[in-house]
């Protein structure tokens, strides 16, 4: 009676139940009467959970990282394509140089680059937790796969070095037999270390090109090391200056004589700060990925938790 006769009473009383019905407090407005249970849609709001900087820094630096793998891939195809590397693929499994090859090496390595790179140029693009996930597991998996290696390349560095001159023993017999390991090995004997073969410029004799046995069969190039092997001075002059310099008593003073195995040891001696500073930076570089790419992802799953519910006052319930 008191409420209709005062119309302020009213009004303050139906703003009263609507509070009580938009705070969902049922027990409270309904005291004896059963749960209810509201009907509701759900609605994505405030994007500012994730970092665009973090965001697009990420797809940054993998779309250049998937730009030079798709490079580094088609550099090493195209490598195989002009020496004919599809048409005598049983020759080199066979020979057991399949692994030397620096061709296959530059395919593989590029293509699993592009696959790295897809995954955080995607995932951080559309927010894809699932290849955020990916991204991340697999640049965890390279960086602790490079620590191993390197702690195990320190514990057993002998073996290692046996390994290691073998492998080069395998690369100077193969020398002829494929034009990339021609190159690559031409390069670190002439402009890199300047040095003739593993431990000793006479290793080239185990080489059936440069071997002196090869005379009967008339090889010009019989008891010689390659041009590679000149020094510098001489090269530009005679490009046989190689030639016949594993004769017993040939002279040896246009060529190097030292191996390339002691002079590599040298030159990681006198470089080991910078060599120490590069695999740091890149070490950095990779635990800077990985935690900004799991800090995108914990965002991106914080945000979706974010999302909001609406419900209209005393309207949307059901009985359970």
């Amino acid at each position: 009676e008191i409420q209709r006769c005062n119309p302020t009473n009213r009004i303050q009383s139906s703003r009263r139940l609507t509070s009580l019905a938009t705070t969902g407090d049922s027990d409270t407005l309904f005291p004896m009467a059963p749960r209810f249970h509201r009907i509701v849609r759900k609605t994505r709001r405030d994007e500012f959970e994730v970092s665009p900087w973090i965001k697009y820094l990420i797809f940054g630096f993998n779309i250049l990282f998937w730009i030079l793998g798709l490079m580094i891939t088609a550099i090493g195809i195209y490598a195989w394509i002009e020496k004919d590397t599809f048409d005598n693929f049983g020759r080199l499994t066979m020979g057991g140089t399949l692994l030397l090859d620096p061709a296959l090496f530059f395919v593989l390595v590029g293509v699993f680059m592009c696959f790295i790179g897809f995954a955080g140029c995607i995932g951080s693009l559309r927010e894809n937790t699932c290849l955020l996930l990916f991204f991340s597991f697999s640049l965890a998996v390279i960086f602790f796969s490079q620590l191993a290696f390197g702690t195990m390349v320190f514990i057993y560095r002998e073996k290692v070095k046996r390994e290691g001159e073998k492998q080069l023993m395998i690369m100077i017999q193969s020398y002829r037999d494929d034009p990339d390991l021609n190159n690559m090995i031409d390069w670190i004997q002439r402009n890199w270390l300047h040095c003739c073969g593993v431990n000793h410029y006479r290793n080239w004799e185990s080489n059936i090109y440069f071997n002196c046995s090869s005379k009967a069969v008339g090889s010009i190039e019989a008891c010689s090391v390659p041009a590679s092997c000149c020094r510098t001075e001489y090269f530009h002059n005679n490009k046989h200056c190689g030639y016949g310099t594993l004769e017993p008593l040939a002279g040896t003073h246009m060529i190097y004589t030292e191996g390339c195995l002691p002079k590599a040891s040298q030159w990681f001696e006198r470089h080991v700060v910078s060599v120490t500073i590069i695999i740091v930076i890149f070490a950095v570089l990779q635990i800077v990925n990985i935690c900004f790419a799991q800090n995108l992802r914990n965002d991106i799953l914080v945000q979706k938790a974010k999302w909001t519910w609406h419900t209209h006052p005393l309207k949307n319930y059901h009985r359970y």
